[in-house]
């Protein structure tokens, strides 16, 4: 596989990998309110850039690399914050987040190095 092929996958996967922890987070694993609350609701903005991302549009990668910032950052501070399961899920989100930017960037980056 290319360079291009594996970023592209990669952030496919990573951002897929993200929705699922952010709704088995809040849904049942470790939410804020005992039974789930409404915060599950966080996945929702991933949705936004899901079909730009797969159809490896360049801009989408662009834009999207700076939403997923604030993943990273809710990530760090529920890492810090928070105790038990839900601080280990917060490090999930953070290791997610950080793989999507990077994958984002080097693919922008070598979209359009062509």
């Amino acid at each position: 596989m290319k360079k291009l092929e594996w970023l592209h996958y990669g952030s496919i996967a990573s951002l897929l990998a993200l929705m699922v922890l952010c709704i088995a987070w809040e849904g049942w694993l470790a939410p804020v309110r005992p039974g789930g609350s409404a915060v599950v609701l966080k996945a929702l903005p991933l949705l936004l850039p899901w079909f730009g991302i797969v159809r490896g549009k360049v801009y989408t990668y662009q834009w999207s690399s700076m939403l997923i910032l604030l993943y990273f950052a809710e990530g760090m501070t529920r890492a810090f914050t928070d105790h038990g399961l839900a601080a280990w899920l917060a490090g999930g989100e953070m290791v997610l987040a950080l793989l999507f930017y990077f994958c984002a960037i080097f693919y922008v980056r070598a979209a359009t190095a062509r």
